[in-house]
């Protein structure tokens, strides 16, 4: 029999499942670490994947490549106040933590759920630390989401510092939050690995995506537009000029009653700075942010060697 098991102050609530190990719950960071301190004594390797939970099989594959890798895998699920400049999308930010666990509870291995309230990883003070990425936080989501990389960094570095991870597991889709976690580590001089993970997608394209929740079936559908642009520049990359990829998708967006654009950019991956040109030896990804309705979406999309 296997079980779910949600770790209280003083008690566990047991929620049965038929399958072959526990799933445990923890909403206290003490209680977690005891049984983190308990299973490392047995020299088991800890992987770590981050998340705000509406889990969906994109981040199954990251728990799945931690499970392979690790000994003992902890999925976070909290959803981080200081990385939101939008109140009403904090508001609306899906909260699934029961489907999420029976979802986990479908893979195979050993996996601890920490999911606190903001007090217990935060205390008294729910405040960001401010940060210097060298530049990475001023790039294309950096324009748009004031703070929001301060407030990514200082989520992640609580949460290594309670996990104390062998390795983490990140998903591209958030490829500039993959190049500041890097950052993050070498600044922080954390021992974690960052390992980074393939784009999983939608039937028709779309980045696997917590928001993708909240779409309406027309929006799902017509979100697709924002797959084959990327795939259409990806084509075009070694015959076109980038103001010339610039335009095509700008204009793709244009002729569409359904999503919005917020930027398209073609970036060095080392630094995420907007290219001008094209430079032999520089590698490049085609980045997009767009809005359906007014649900964010964000995907991008490595482009050939030149």
């Amino acid at each position: 029999m296997r079980k779910i098991t949600k770790i209280y102050a003083d008690c566990a609530l047991y929620l049965n499942f038929a399958r072959f190990l526990s799933i445990m719950i923890y909403h206290q960071q003490e209680s977690l670490r005891s049984q983190l301190d308990s299973l490392t004594q047995k020299k088991r390797s800890i992987g770590f994947v981050p998340t705000m939970g509406a889990l969906h099989k994109g981040h199954l594959s990251l728990v799945e490549k931690a499970l392979e890798e690790n000994g003992v895998v902890v999925v976070s699920i909290f959803v981080n106040p200081t990385q939101f400049d939008n109140a009403s999308d904090l508001k609306k930010y899906p909260r699934t933590l029961e489907a999420d666990a029976k979802l986990l509870q479908t893979l195979k291995g050993t996996i601890l759920i920490y999911a606190p309230d903001v007090e217990d990883l935060y205390g008294n003070q729910v405040v960001s630390k401010s940060y210097n990425f060298g530049g990475l936080e001023h790039a294309m989501e950096g324009k748009y989401r004031s703070g929001h990389f301060d407030g990514v960094g200082t989520v992640l570095n609580l949460l290594f510092r309670v996990i104390r991870p062998t390795r983490a597991y990140f998903g591209e889709k958030d490829f500039q939050q993959l190049q500041i976690v890097r950052r993050l580590v070498e600044i922080e001089k954390l021992p974690v690995s960052i390992v980074g993970c393939s784009i999983l997608r939608e039937s028709h394209g779309l980045a696997m995506s917590s928001r993708n929740q909240r779409l309406t079936k027309l929006q799902f559908e017509k979100a697709d537009l924002i797959y084959h642009t990327l795939k259409k520049v990806q084509k075009l990359f070694p015959k076109k000029s980038i103001a010339q990829l610039q335009q095509i998708a700008e204009e793709a967006f244009r002729e569409s009653p359904h999503l919005e654009l917020e930027y398209f950019e073609i970036a060095n991956i080392q630094n995420l700075k907007t290219a001008q040109r094209k430079r032999k030896g520089n590698e490049y990804r085609a980045f997009v942010a767009a809005y359906a309705g007014e649900i964010r979406l964000i995907d991008n999309m490595e482009l050939p060697k030149i």
